[in-house]
């Protein structure tokens, strides 16, 4: 059994919770009334929790609860205080919205705050409700609060595959998981159902909808499922939590953890695919565990290359591997399963090499008599030819003379030098030294060696010391017990110095790693250009790993740059496939194992950052789970280093492209501006020579139209530079009202007469577009500008279109041409600021116009793109919020707008 101090908490686990203790002390409680979907009572109960604690003498505050007309919900608020909640004007729309300010001004003992996903209105201090729960959370007020599980951020993809229907309103689930409490409130999914038709959940004509849409009863079931299975993951967590702070050692069977005891033997992964469908059918996590003694570290490099395989073959299988040392398997087996609470340990069963299973089995069965030990059957076919090769890899180990001659020897000098001072040393003295011998010889050569020095030692000290001398008689059956005793002893202290060699050097080894990886990430953490990371991992993997190493990076295409310097077996195609894949390859991996070199990918959070081509210079040795684990620490910390330093250029491209900008944008609202004031006097006075008494003459007359002209086609261009420098400043305000689209229509076609004079104009508006939300000038301006584009880059006589349809929730506006279209590729990069269709146009400009439209569009919450016409030019589709436009008598359109040329 372990013993006392094996029992004792970690002091530093002990430290973290003193600090979480010290924390959360000053800090409110919150408790989480979680639900699978709406109407399951999640607001009932946390209202009824309120008039508990009012009766226990609590005062709870009712911050907002929402009641959606449920009467049931509204009784409840009743003998409650109800705080009034602030009015939030938006968009013409006054909402009633929680007050924060007012709820951290009473500071209630409890507060009950409904639906923790809901958006806060514009204005408001924090975009969510559950950051205003953290701020009264932080003031030391407890909060009880609902949710729903499709409102989890981490399962809102899952809801949306299930439902269709992706959430918009959403709660991080480190908030979730932070709560003090959370209470499950279920209900069966008929129940619910009848509950809806019932009326109890939405207003009957909601509920129609919900009934045909969401509230579905498989979405249900699913749904419910998730919010059990968040519920579970919960409570294991807390299960957890409690053990490590009391410090249980026992094994509680709350789930069915299992633990794969991987081996030598040929049956690891037969075992290991065997509890990997074990844990699958039991939908339970698992771990595969490997504990390497004294004896197992010398065992055939073909056992421990399969051994290593298994483990591999086990993380692949989605199992938490892991690799200990130590003298005793079963109590190494049985420490790891109380630390992660697995209650069903899996061995392999006994073959005629390798019976170690057997013993760990019975000793498994006396340390720990809870846990369930299940013993999977021995493969199909047995393999006689690995065990024949693991045999013949085992012959050169056995062929180490030197170590058994130097022990040998070392019992040989001892009674050399002891045989002139057995007149002065007691034979009791004498055995002493000889077991001193062995001791030494333990810590420098290892339990075999020390074996043999044993052996020589007794028979040294029969021979020498004992009488009669220099004979293997005894005269005294005494001496035999000595001899007896003396052997045990010798052989007992050799076992365990050599197991304390073995802990000693493991040890070691570990400290040696942390190390590294500890100066590593010390020294990336203030490099700032990638070279410098590239230097610095081949440094630390030809430091700590004896191997050389090259760092390849990929280029802009995605292809790896290979360096001047490689190792003699490198193969770019490899290193290429590695980079692709995000996987390893060349030596001691499933692909193209025979390569001498290791190819390792990068692999950062956001994409692959690049490959470290590995050449190592003694064997095999990346076989080893402690040394993988250090590569791919290395490798870890190597790819995030890379990829911060991509970022910090990134960031810095984009402040200087952002400050460019800036000052572009300055300089062309101060030139425009500048030009705005000649440019208005020129088209003045040009208009005024045209319209002057008396008329000009034929030629001067050209002359003046020609100038006015040009002067107001110049002024367009000045007005678009002006306009689009003041809309990314910031400077443009949207003044929304509700409005006809014809209105934006008329005036765009007024605007626009002199360009579309020699272009035949059709427009065409469905009768049931309702009114929308918009700014007249500035939509007009988007219309003006997409009909003046479309008569730019299309032949006089060319039919121009302009249409509007309602589309679900929003109105789309189509200008589309019978002219030439798009070029194939440029529907997108024609929005794009200075950037003009292909086929110039006889017209001047710079390509502003589209860039303004797509602007102001979005400043709408609408879109635009460009596409095919149906007249088969280009067509240019932008759209508008429908939204709910307020009751007013149906209009008709006026004259000539169902169809007419203009």
């Amino acid at each position: 059994m372990p013993n006392n101090a094996s029992q004792r908490p970690d002091p530093d686990v002990l430290l973290a919770q003193l600090r979480e203790q010290e924390r959360s002390a000053a800090r409110g409680k919150l408790r989480i009334y979680f639900g699978a979907s709406a109407g399951v009572g999640k607001t009932c109960a946390m209202l009824q929790e309120a008039h508990r604690l009012r009766e226990e003498g609590a005062s709870p505050l009712v911050g907002v609860v929402e009641t959606h007309g449920r009467e049931e919900t509204a009784r409840l608020l009743d003998g409650l205080e109800v705080l009034p909640r602030r009015q939030v004007e938006d968009r013409g729309v006054r909402i009633a919205e929680f007050d924060l300010d007012t709820a951290l001004a009473r500071r209630p003992g409890v507060i009950l705050v409904d639906e923790l996903a809901h958006s806060n209105a514009p204005g408001s201090r924090h975009p969510k409700r559950w950051q205003d729960v953290e701020e009264l959370l932080d003031a030391g007020i407890d909060v009880l609060t609902t949710v729903n599980v499709q409102h989890l951020e981490s399962l809102n993809d899952v809801v949306g595959g299930i439902a269709g229907v992706r959430v918009a309103e959403t709660v991080p689930d480190g908030v979730f998981d932070a709560a003090s409490e959370i209470v499950l409130v279920d209900l069966p999914v008929d129940a619910l159902l009848a509950r809806l038709k019932q009326g109890k959940v939405y207003q009957p004509a909601q509920a129609e909808r919900a009934a045909g849409n969401f509230f579905r009863k498989g979405n249900l079931i699913a749904l419910r499922e998730l919010a059990l299975r968040r519920t579970a993951d919960r409570a294991e967590d807390e299960v957890r939590a409690w053990r490590i702070e009391q410090s249980v050692e026992a094994i509680w069977k709350t789930g069915a953890g299992l633990l794969a005891c991987v081996g030598p033997d040929g049956g690891a992964e037969h075992l290991v695919r065997s509890v990997a469908r074990m844990a699958s059918q039991l939908g339970t996590n698992w771990h595969a565990l490997y504990v390497e003694t004294p004896g197992l570290s010398r065992m055939p490099g073909r056992a421990r290359e399969r051994t290593l395989a298994a483990l591999r073959l086990a993380a692949k299988l989605g199992a938490d591997t892991s690799t200990v040392a130590g003298d005793d398997i079963a109590l190494a087996v049985v420490d790891y399963a109380r630390s992660h609470n697995l209650s069903k340990i899996a061995l392999g069963r006994s073959g005629a090499r390798w019976p170690w299973q057997r013993r760990v089995a019975r000793r498994l069965a006396r340390l720990a008599p809870g846990l369930d030990l299940i013993e999977v059957g021995a493969p199909a076919v047995a393999a006689k030819p690995e065990t024949a090769s693991a045999s013949r890899d085992a012959a050169p180990r056995a062929l180490r003379p030197l170590p058994h001659l130097a022990a040998a020897g070392a019992g040989l000098l001892a009674a050399a030098v002891l045989m002139p001072l057995q007149d002065w040393l007691d034979l009791a003295n004498i055995a002493m030294l000889f077991l001193l011998v062995v001791l030494l010889v333990a810590v420098r050569f290892g339990r075999a060696p020390s074996v043999t020095a044993t052996c020589v030692g007794v028979a040294c000290f029969d021979f020498f010391f004992v009488p009669p001398h220099f004979t293997f008689a005894v005269s005294d059956f005494q001496y035999l017990i000595t001899f007896a005793v003396m052997l045990a002893v010798g052989l007992i202290t050799g076992h365990l110095t050599a197991g304390l060699r073995f802990q000693a050097t493991v040890a070691a080894q570990r400290e040696q790693h942390v190390r590294a990886l500890y100066e590593f990430a010390r020294d990336l953490s203030g490099v700032l250009v990638a070279d410098q990371v590239v230097e610095a991992t081949q440094a630390v993997v030809r430091d700590s790993f004896g191997a050389g190493a090259v760092l390849l990076a990929p280029d802009a295409d995605g292809r790896l740059a290979v360096p001047g310097a490689v190792p003699p077996g490198f193969d770019a195609g490899i290193a290429q496939w590695a980079f692709d894949h995000a996987q390893s390859a060349g030596l001691g991996t499933d692909t193209l194992p025979a390569s001498p070199v290791f190819y390792l990918p990068l692999v950062a959070p956001m994409r692959t950052r690049g490959v470290l081509a590995i050449e190592p210079d003694a064997g095999r040795w990346v076989l080893v789970p402690e040394q993988r684990r250090q590569l791919d620490a290395l490798a870890a910390l190597a790819a995030i280093a890379l990829e911060r330093v991509h970022y910090v250029e990134v960031a810095q491209s984009a402040l200087v492209s952002m400050e460019s900008e800036r000052l572009r944008n300055s300089l062309l609202a101060a030139l425009s501006h500048d030009l705005r004031t000649p440019l208005t006097s020129l088209v003045g006075l040009s208009e005024s020579l045209l319209r002057g008494e008396p008329p000009l003459a034929e030629q001067a007359a050209g002359l003046a139209g020609a100038l006015h002209e040009e002067a107001l086609r110049m002024s367009t261009l000045v007005t678009n530079l002006l306009d689009m420098a003041r809309i990314e400043s910031g400077q443009v305000q949207v003044n929304l009202d509700w409005q006809a689209l014809e209105e934006a229509v008329g005036g765009a076609l007024r605007a626009s007469r002199a360009a579309l004079r020699s272009h035949h104009v059709m427009v065409r508006l469905q009768h049931n577009v309702p009114l929308l939300r918009f700014d007249a000038v500035l939509v007009e301006r988007v219309l003006c500008n997409l009909l003046e584009n479309a008569a730019k880059y299309t032949p006089a006589g060319s039919r121009i279109e302009v249409s509007a349809t309602l589309r679900g929730a929003v109105v789309e506006v189509m200008v589309c041409d019978s002219g030439p279209g798009l070029s194939p590729g440029s529907e997108d990069r024609i929005f794009d600021k200075f950037t003009r269709g292909e086929r110039e146009s006889a017209l001047p400009g710079v390509g502003l116009g589209l860039a303004i439209c797509r602007a102001i569009v979005e400043a709408h919450g609408g879109g635009i793109r460009a596409c095919a016409s149906p007249l088969g030019g280009a067509a240019f589709v932008f759209s508008l919020p429908a939204g709910s436009p307020p009751d007013m008598p149906d209009a008709e359109l006026p004259d000539g707008f169902d169809e007419s040329k203009q």
